[in-house]
């Protein structure tokens, strides 16, 4: 299958022995249909028909692949294994931009870490809990680095623990909400050689009664900014005190950032880090994690449609959100930093040797 097999030659194929196709050219097949806008099993069906010969320059076949055949490895292909896969073709796409910033002398590289619900994947009776995807964003290079699916038996803190622990976080700060604020996840992060700063919530209701104390009893580092833009002027105060004794692993400082938007009422936010760092640092890291919102969860739900994806049988829900990651991973960096996705998405669909392209990433 040329020098696209290597990164799927690996994957488990769940198939009988007598299959037409490989698997890796199926997998293919769909990410370079993801790169097109497709998002489920019929459209890739369609798009490996009407796109035969484009696709023939990269792969070989003679006949597409049914909408059958693509629900039947969607279904049973094993997620855990294509996880792995991902985070090894992620972290290809990563190096040669984190290589850069380090010799650049950049600040350290912030990993957001959140949940984000497949609306439609639920079988009937069960619209309350859809399935969740965890994934972990590189905030400045703008990549999924990695996911997992929280599985029935688990839950989104399992699912964050197993996605972390597929990372080499050396040299890097983890942020995440306060579900993550747990001895376990401190202890994870710290053994993968990273940093974090987790928010601070009600959850631990004992933790947050001490650094409310500590801020109000010991004198803070603090910093001011002010920010106008989209029409509206932003406040925000950052305070930074060193924790008199750790509360989990690496644990050495509390942060309270106090924000306001034009006349709005004031909020009150708290995290624990495992650095020390200077109130406006503190501020930059804790706003670098909203990114994985706006330039990952976003991009997912408006210009791939993840939400209204309605593949739920086996394993298809995690394995179809993992496809819309790679090809989302591609399309970041296919293109100028100013070109909307939107834009890219389109250029795949109409130029052929723009998506050839696109495509050739994954070498």
């Amino acid at each position: 299958m040329s020098g696209l097999d290597c990164h799927f030659a690996e994957l488990p194929d769940p198939r009988a022995g007598n299959s037409s196709h490989h698997l890796g050219d199926i997998v293919v097949m769909m990410i370079a249909a993801s790169l097109c806008g497709a998002s489920n099993a019929t459209e890739y069906s369609l798009f490996a028909e009407t796109r035969k010969p484009l696709l023939n320059r990269l792969i070989r076949y003679d006949r597409a692949p049914s909408h059958d055949t693509f629900s039947r490895v969607l279904r049973l292909l094993d997620p855990e294994a294509f996880l792995c896969i991902f985070a090894a073709f992620a972290a290809a796409f990563h190096q040669a931009m984190r290589s850069f910033r380090a010799r650049a002398g950049a600040a350290p590289e912030v990993i957001a870490v959140d949940g984000k619900s497949l609306r439609r994947a639920y079988e009937t009776g069960q619209a309350a809990s859809p399935p969740m995807m965890v994934s972990a964003f590189a905030a400045e290079c703008r990549l999924c680095l990695g996911a997992g699916m929280a599985m029935p038996h688990d839950n989104e803190g399992e699912a964050a623990l197993k996605v972390v622990e597929l990372l080499d976080l050396t040299g890097r700060i983890v942020t995440a909400d306060a579900l993550h604020c747990t001895r376990r996840m401190a202890q994870t992060i710290r053994g993968r050689g990273g940093d974090y700063v987790l928010a601070l919530k009600g959850n631990r209701r004992e933790w947050l009664k001490q650094a409310k104390q500590l801020f109000d009893t010991t004198p803070a580092r603090i910093a001011e900014v002010t920010r106008t833009g989209h029409g509206r002027a932003e406040w925000h105060r950052s305070e930074v005190v060193a924790a008199p004794a750790p509360l989990m692993d690496g644990h050495k400082a509390f942060a309270r950032i106090t924000s306001a938007r034009g006349n709005g009422k004031p909020v009150i936010r708290y995290f624990m880090a495992s650095q020390s760092l200077e109130p406006d640092e503190m501020l930059a890291i804790i706003r670098s994690h909203w990114s994985i919102e706006n330039n990952l969860h976003w991009v997912l739900d408006v210009h791939m449609r993840e939400d209204h994806n309605r593949a739920r049988k086996d394993n298809a829900p995690a394995n179809t959100a993992i496809i819309n990651r790679i090809a989302r991973n591609i399309l970041q960096i296919i293109d100028k930093p100013k070109t909307p996705i939107s834009h890219r998405i389109k250029k795949c669909a109409w130029n052929e040797e723009y998506l050839i392209n696109a495509i050739s990433h994954m070498r």
